[in-house]
């Protein structure tokens, strides 16, 4: 249906929706005293002045023109919102070729709709692991970013990046783009919202690995800001909407097919907001125990909040163990062994670092209550859990962790190997004899 008005009101309308000024809708091309005559009616733009607003104020020259909404982007803002819900649901590598055929088939005609594509697919590529071409399609868009400020956030970019650096195991680069974003967020008390949250998420993730400067502090302040509640599993309801959408639009009903995936995605992120605050009460909980000395009470806060935020036994398992060993640490061993008991049957058999830490958790439970053949058993469980893990920094830490184990109780062939091990697993070969190796396996666990 057309809108009603003139083209100034419809400029004046979608500015306003948008939240921008008329200077910033004039850019750097037009004045906002002729934006300003635009919308009050006394001026009427020239073509490619409507063109160059429709960019801005994300629709199409034809709706400022005519009012009406050309089919070709309801589609696309159709296949926009569905796409988000694949790769939030559904298989990532479907996601990223959706999000590519918007791009495509928008990139002249809506830049600001192509926009949101290009970054749809970048985010499906992450999530695919399919990380040198994330990086690249990211690297993209903060140039574009650069030209375009309106279209994307490079706040939102630069976290993104911190991500896959990190994974893709260039800590130098992650820390880098980390600090960069603090400095953003602080400079602005960013503390709220999907932006600080990730932000936060990618600190701590940095953090284990070589540390960014407040890193942490920035990390509490949001999570006491947003006050995680209980996550909630909304998948039931969010398939059901995503479905019916499905059907609307084979119906011919564009409006409702786009009204019912509005929903679906605001339930996918109200519920994935959840958990990813839940995770990060985790991750700060994981690092307060590593401090020197460790905070023991804030570790115990974190952990305690993850766990009546977090639902899937995987998650759970990770709280009880980070508890057992809060609980070690306060010399309560009674306590500490059915907590990463409990840990250990909610975290099955498959072969994890979590479950390593958790038997690792209960050998040390096990040693404070005076029992140590039964911690030896454990912690070489643990060992053969680890054995099964490729290398990395935090399977490193692990290993070393059990060397100093077992040197605590006298099983020296044993804490040997696992120093020996903790050096492998970040690609080192010990230098000297043992047992000195466990001075060199602390450096390589660092």
């Amino acid at each position: 249906m057309p809108s009603q008005g003139s083209i100034g009101d419809r400029v004046r309308a979608l500015r306003l929706n948008r939240r921008l000024s008329q200077a910033q809708l004039a850019g750097p091309d037009l004045s906002d005293s002729y934006v300003s005559l635009i919308e009050s009616g006394k001026r009427m733009p020239t073509p490619a002045v409507v063109r160059l607003l429709a960019e801005r104020l994300g629709c199409t020259a034809d709706f400022l023109l005519h009012g009406v909404e050309p089919r070709q982007r309801i589609d696309a803002e159709y296949g926009l919102r569905h796409a988000e819900l694949e790769l939030r649901h559904g298989d990532a590598l479907a996601a990223a070729e959706r999000f590519a055929a918007i791009a495509a088939s928008e990139s002249e005609d809506n830049p600001a709709v192509a926009a949101m594509a290009r970054l749809g697919h970048a985010r499906a590529l992450e999530s695919a692991g399919r990380l040198p071409e994330a990086v690249r399609a990211y690297e993209e868009l903060r140039q574009e970013a650069a030209h375009h400020p309106e279209r994307f956030s490079d706040l939102s970019l630069i976290v993104a990046l911190c991500r896959c650096y990190r994974v893709a195991g260039d800590v130098l680069r992650a820390r880098e783009l980390g600090s960069a974003a603090l400095e953003v967020a602080e400079r602005l008390d960013l503390v709220r919202g999907q932006d600080a949250i990730q932000l936060a998420s990618a600190l701590v993730a940095t953090e284990h690995d070589s540390g960014v400067a407040n890193a942490v502090p920035y990390a509490e302040r949001v999570l006491l800001a947003a006050q995680p509640v209980q996550a909630v599993d909304r998948s039931d309801e969010i398939n059901v909407l995503w479905d019916t959408s499905l059907r609307a639009a084979s119906a011919s009903e564009p409006a409702l097919a786009i009204k019912l995936a509005d929903e679906a995605v605001a339930a996918s992120t109200h519920a994935g907001t959840s958990v990813d605050l839940a995770r990060l009460a985790l991750g700060c909980a994981r690092i307060a125990l590593r401090g020197e000395p460790p905070r023991i009470q804030r570790a115990e806060e974190f952990a305690d909040l993850a766990q009546r935020s977090l639902a899937e036994p995987a998650h759970q398992a990770m709280c009880l163990t980070i508890l057992a060993r809060v609980k070690v640490l306060m010399a309560n061993p009674s306590e500490a062994v059915p907590l990463a008991r409990r840990a250990l049957q909610l975290a099955g058999g498959t072969p994890r670092v979590e479950t390593a830490s958790a038997h690792t958790v209960l050998g040390m439970a096990l040693m404070a209550d005076s029992d140590e053949r039964a911690a030896a058993d454990s912690l070489q469980t643990a060992a053969g859990h680890l054995e099964e893990l490729p290398r990395s920094r935090e399977v490193a830490k692990a290993w070393k962790e059990l060397g100093d184990l077992f040197s605590r109780i006298g099983y020296g062939e044993a804490s040997a190997s696992a120093y020996r091990n903790a050096l492998h697993a970040v690609g080192l070969r010990p230098a000297m004899p043992f047992p000195d190796t466990s001075l060199a396996a602390a450096h390589a666990a660092s």
